[in-house]
């Protein structure tokens, strides 16, 4: 086996030390600024970025990298909510769909802007340009070899 030496040890424990307090902290900030959790925010922004704002169901999971279970449960009670919307898929009938509801836009249009700040304020604007790009470079790199092909 072939161990960290000091160098490589020091970059993954200041990593894994960021991550944790980075996702923290914004999940705190996010809830405060407007009650979403993190889980909520990604579904929302999720299905944002794509035209007329539905996927289906397993596809959407897969994206973000959840099981079909856990993403039934947690659109229920978004559904519930009324941020999400599920309908039979067109294809087969069988399979689900889940939309963006307007109540879901709105929650998202209003709780991007302070989240965005917060993600500027705690991790963006401490980075130079050129730290931006390298973290770029290197997320892409690692994403690449994790990520599912059709993610």
């Amino acid at each position: 086996m072939l161990w960290l030496d000091a160098r490589e040890q020091r970059a993954w424990r200041a990593y894994r030390r960021m991550r944790t307090l980075l996702d923290l902290q914004l999940a705190r900030d996010l809830n405060r600024d407007s009650g979403l959790s993190e889980p909520d925010y990604d579904v929302l922004s999720t299905l944002s970025e794509i035209p007329d704002s539905r996927w289906r169901a397993g596809d959407l999971a897969a994206r973000l990298s959840w099981s079909t279970s856990r993403l039934t449960h947690h659109t229920t009670r978004m559904q519930a909510r009324g941020l999400v919307a599920r309908e039979a898929s067109p294809e087969d009938g069988r399979g689900a769909v889940i939309c963006l509801t307007e109540a879901g836009w709105a929650v998202l249009r209003d709780a991007a802007p302070s989240h965005v700040r917060s993600v500027r304020a705690l991790f963006i604007d401490l980075l130079t340009p050129e730290e931006i790009d390298t973290l770029a470079a290197i997320s892409e790199k690692v994403v690449a070899r994790l990520a599912p092909p059709s993610a």
